[in-house]
């Protein structure tokens, strides 16, 4: 990859009018913006449906696609629906935090009103419903529906299991609701590439992400369960998660069932390679996430309420990826790190990150220092997990942001950039500046850390479920011209165009 730059931030995060940021107007501009700001990469997160816990990196399916994201308003365009169908309800409140539950409620029955009016028959959507992509998805879904959402394993015994008969059975009685579901995911992929090729014509990239593992409760256990460790009642063996470390004695409980390797390597990998084609279908570069769990993973004990006793297992390494060494990809590289994740970095080439964040503890040696890049990695201020950068600094004991600073000045010098203590906004600035001014081929900046945002933007606090996470949105005058100026400075300044 050249060398240039980008920013990170989901499009559930863009201001708009219907309580979450979607692919219409808003988007749109915001590209208009990043092409005046001179910046060449979108990265969003997981365009996944979300489920428990509002994650884009817990959802119930690998492929599917995130009906919140449709947009209203095109829809209106299309005659499907009227204005007061949507303007008289409340999804949330304008660039205020997502309300998931509101949306959960009130979206999927808006859209509902627009499938009422949409001709099933139009020869494009039987073709679309009839490749079969999202059959499964929307198979799931509809019967999810008829649970009240629940969790597979919490249906009538009946529908636990799939079977040919019981999709014949759904298809027959649910046909409205199926094709529904089908409707949802046609419509985004419309709405989805007339805006990607208007990035593209911008000179805009985007980056998309692939969370490692897929939830419990998602189409790919209920209908593939050869594809995990489970047992015989199909109830996880294993389940995913971190050691623990200096953050958290207890380690990370992430719970997702473990993928059964050796089964998959059987199979050439068939599930994964679909997967990752149906991704680069959608997007430029792909950004995977937990790559390291590819070289060795951790696994947990299911019964076990905590990450302590875990143990670490081979994963496919680079087997899976020998046959990928040409695509765009971004290995997610952070975590614990040993010889083996280096070796695979090694073996594929892959662009891993380095982050800022976690830059200036004072050590030389530490590999998130600019000073200790190679060209080939992104570098970032910090990822959607962490706390803003302003924030960050501003809870650092005495000791901890003396040696910050005296190493982010260090850092500075080092790259000839301009150090400015004055205040924690210019501190942060500097950092930003830094991450521009770094040997890194590309670097990625959360919209957070542009703005000097405090701990309340914060996108996720990791192996929490809260309403807090995944909610942030940007206020449109945020997304200002000023902005936009002060980036295309940098890119300038750093030869980043």
């Amino acid at each position: 990859m050249k060398r240039n730059a980008g920013i990170l931030l989901h499009i559930t995060s863009l201001p708009s009018k219907n309580g979450v940021g979607t692919m219409g107007t808003e988007a749109y501009e915001f590209i208009d913006w990043m092409e005046k700001a001179h910046l060449k990469i979108w990265q969003v997160l997981p365009l996944v449906p979300t489920n428990y816990g509002d994650s884009p990196y817990q959802s119930v399916s690998s492929t599917a696609l995130n009906y919140y994201l449709i947009d209203f308003e095109i829809l209106h365009k299309k005659g499907l629906l009227k204005k007061k169908q949507y303007e008289s309800r409340c999804f949330g409140h304008y660039e205020q935090k997502v309300d998931f539950s509101l949306l959960f409620k009130e979206k999927v029955e808006v859209l509902k009103l627009a499938f009422e009016k949409f001709d099933i028959t139009d020869p494009q959507f039987v073709e679309f419903e009839q490749q079969g992509n999202f059959r499964d998805f929307a198979l799931f879904m509809t019967i999810k529906a008829k649970h009240e959402y629940k969790a597979w394993n919490l249906w009538q015994p009946e529908y636990q299991n799939y079977s040919v008969e019981l999709e014949e059975k759904i298809l027959a009685e649910e046909k409205f609701d199926y094709l529904f579901w089908i409707w949802t995911q046609y419509e985004f992929l419309a709405e989805w590439e007339e805006l990607h090729q208007y990035a593209k014509n911008k000179g805009i990239q985007i980056m998309g992400d692939m969370p490692l593992y897929v939830a419990y409760d998602s189409v790919e256990v209920w209908k593939h369960p050869e594809l995990f460790i489970l047992t015989n009642d199909k109830k996880p063996k294993l389940v995913a998660g971190c050691p623990p470390d200096a953050f958290t004695a207890d380690g990370q409980l992430w719970g997702n069932p473990i993928y059964d390797w050796d089964y998959m390597q059987k199979q050439n990998y068939s599930w994964w390679n679909d997967r990752i084609a149906k991704a680069f279908e959608l997007y430029d570069i792909l950004r995977i996430d937990h790559f390291r769990g590819f070289s060795q993973y951790y696994a947990i004990p299911a019964d076990h309420d905590n990450a302590r006793n875990g143990t670490w297992q081979d994963g496919p390494k680079f087997e899976l990826f020998k046959d990928k060494l040409d695509m765009k990809i971004v290995a997610e590289d952070l975590g614990f790190i040993d010889e083996g994740v280096r070796q695979l970095m090694k073996q594929t080439n892959y662009p891993g990150m380095k982050i800022l964040e976690f830059a200036f503890d004072g050590s030389k040696d530490n590999e998130h220092k600019p000073s200790n890049y190679q060209e080939n990695c992104l570098v970032y201020t910090g990822t959607h997990d962490n706390m803003p950068i302003y924030q960050y600094i501003l809870d650092l004991d005495p000791n901890a942001l003396n040696t910050f600073l005296l190493d982010l000045q260090e850092e500075c010098k080092s790259l000839k950039v301009t150090y400015n203590d004055k205040s924690y906004e210019d501190i942060t600035n500097t950092v930003v500046e830094l991450a521009f001014a770094s040997k890194a081929n590309t670097c990625i900046i959360p919209i957070q850390d542009l703005l000097c945002q405090d701990g309340t933007t914060r996108m996720n606090l990791p192996s929490t479920v809260s309403t807090k996470n995944w909610s942030y949105r940007v206020r449109k005058e945020d997304i200002s011209e000023k902005l936009a100026e002060r980036i295309k400075d940098y890119i300038g300044r750093y030869n980043r165009g």
